[in-house]
């Protein structure tokens, strides 16, 4: 519950401002494409929050490291609020980049380390949709709280997930695995900074595989979600804030019913395989998602490409966490996962640009990403290895 609420929340604050980039853009009187670089720096700091949170959760434990990242994401929201121009959003932005970046990788850790082999495909798929949960309150958010007090007042909804850090200092138990890697030499007692460069340096092909895994990953998920509310349904096809909001919960819902059911799948059938089958249902999907001229055609649509998309990352938890060493688990997945958000982080910008220059044809770089991503995420999974069997809460080494 701590790892999925850390993950929903921090989803929750990186989605408010997806919701209001195009508003943000005409109130410091730029464009979308200037706005979108916000995006940009958030991911592509992220995987200095993944190596410093990481690194503090393999030496000091996954509670406390989860606290921080938080508390951190939390308090960077809220300055958000009152950033007095486009540069002081994009530097805050940076920052919370930081702290979101530590959250995926602890709290994954702490979560796949504490559940039965047999449940984890599962829990793993619950888990990963804290990500669609959070934008589906940043969804309500626009619709609730943006019409009476704007964007500035939403990154202030934003802050309530520090108090998330009071139920986790209170309530949650320190992950099992840890507590006996930490007195090992080269554990987390014995340093994890040269344990994690041991590991890479041992391990570099599948350190690098799961990098380029996570980079398709990442670009097949906000290249579908990042510029979809501003740039497609508010600017190519002049939507309102009502309709917006109402296909953005809609597409969510369809997220998270895929990543739960896929995450089951691939205890039975392989993390790979199933990887594989939900990257190409969206490749159906392109044209139900981005063609129909109704609002319930477009929800219709979104749902099932969401159904995809999230369907193939509901199983990154558990797979990631397999795939990598005990004493490193704090560190090893965030780290690959936030870098592959670093080496796609140019997506938004390069979409929105393409898009601006054929007179905002969002439709036109939105759907092209699909056709490619999907295609290349589900070489790059069958190409790789899986331990889906490995006992993560005794302790066995995923890798």
């Amino acid at each position: 519950m701590a790892a999925y609420l850390g993950w929903t929340l921090d989803a929750f604050d990186f989605f408010l401002l997806i919701m209001v980039v195009r508003h943000i853009a005409a109130d410091f009187r730029t464009g979308i494409p200037q706005v979108s670089y916000a995006i940009f720096l958030t991911l592509a700091t992220r995987p200095v929050g993944a190596l410093l949170f990481g690194v503090a959760a393999d030496r000091y434990g996954r509670r406390p490291a989860l606290m921080a990242s938080i508390l951190l994401y939390a308090a960077v929201e809220l300055l958000s609020a009152f950033a007095p121009s486009l540069a002081a959003l994009l530097a805050l932005r940076a920052l919370f980049g930081i702290g979101m970046g530590g959250v995926w990788g602890v709290g994954a850790s702490l979560a796949m380390e504490s559940v039965p082999a047999r449940s984890r495909g599962l829990l793993s798929g619950i888990l990963q949709q804290g990500y669609p949960a959070g934008y589906l309150i940043a969804a309500l958010a626009y619709r609730l709280v943006f019409p009476s007090f704007g964007w500035r007042g939403m990154f202030v909804v934003g802050a309530l997930p520090a108090a998330l850090v009071l139920f986790i200092r209170s309530g949650v138990a320190e992950s099992p695995a840890w507590v006996p890697v930490r007195k090992r030499p080269g554990g987390a007692a014995g340093g994890s900074g040269p344990g994690l460069f041991a590991t890479i340096a041992g391990r570099w092909p599948l350190f690098l595989y799961m990098i380029a895994l996570m980079t398709a990953f990442t670009c097949f998920s906000h290249g579908t979600q990042d510029l979809y509310p501003s740039g497609f349904l508010e600017r190519q096809r002049g939507l309102g804030v009502a309709d917006v909001t109402t296909i953005v919960m809609v597409y969510n819902l369809g997220a998270i019913a895929g990543g739960v059911l896929f995450g089951a799948l691939s205890q039975a059938y392989g993390r790979r395989r199933m990887i594989a089958f939900a990257s190409l249902l969206a490749l159906p999907m392109i044209p139900l998602w981005i063609g129909p001229a109704s609002v319930a055609g477009l929800a219709a649509g979104s749902f099932l490409m969401q159904f995809a998309v999230q369907g193939a990352w509901g199983i990154v938890p558990a797979h990631l966490n397999e795939l990598s060493p005990t004493s490193v688990r704090g560190t090893l997945p965030g780290l690959a996962y936030q870098l592959g958000n670093l080496f796609s982080s140019y997506l938004s910008p390069i979409q929105a640009h393409i898009a601006e220059a054929r007179g905002g044809r969002y439709s036109l770089s939105l759907g092209a990403t699909v056709a490619v991503v999907a295609v290349v995420l589900a070489a790059l999974a069958l190409a790789g290895p899986e331990k889906r069997t490995a006992e993560l809460a005794r302790g066995d080494d995923g890798a």
